[in-house]
Formats: structure tokens, sequence, C-alpha cells
């Protein structure tokens, strides 16, 4: 049965997808806390895929970071 959780490969490479959307917009790791309202080293782990990320922090990161969220 599928726990609902996302598996590391796949949080790994949001985590990268990430990094390259805030790096193209010239953001530190901190700025896209802050804007995102979370500690900068919470980010850096959801860079690094190491943490289960719920709906909310998703979406606070997709409007720091001016992005659309596309479910397929």
């Amino acid at each position: 049965m599928n726990s609902g959780n996302i598996d590391t490969k796949n949080k790994k490479d949001a985590g990268d997808k990430l990094r390259v959307a805030r790096e193209k917009l010239g953001l530190t790791q901190a700025e896209v806390a802050k804007k995102a309202k979370m500690t900068v080293n919470y980010y850096a782990m959801i860079e690094r895929g190491e943490v289960n990320l719920t709906f909310d922090k998703i979406q606070s990161i997709v409007q720091a970071l001016k992005l659309k969220i596309t479910i397929s």
C-alpha cells in the first residue's frame, strides 16, 4: 500500500528543480526561505531532498519562486 510519501529519489529530484529555479532567479537559500516563511536550514534540507514536504510548504516555496504547480 502506498503511504503517500514521496520516495527519496523524487524528493531529491524535486529539491534539485527548486535549486535550479532559485539560482535562475539569482536568489539565495536565505532569500527564498524568508519569502516562504521557513528557516534557511529547513529550506536547504528541502533542496537536498531530506524532508517530507506538506502541500502548504510546497505552495509557499512555489509562490516565493514564482513557479506553477503541475500535477499529472
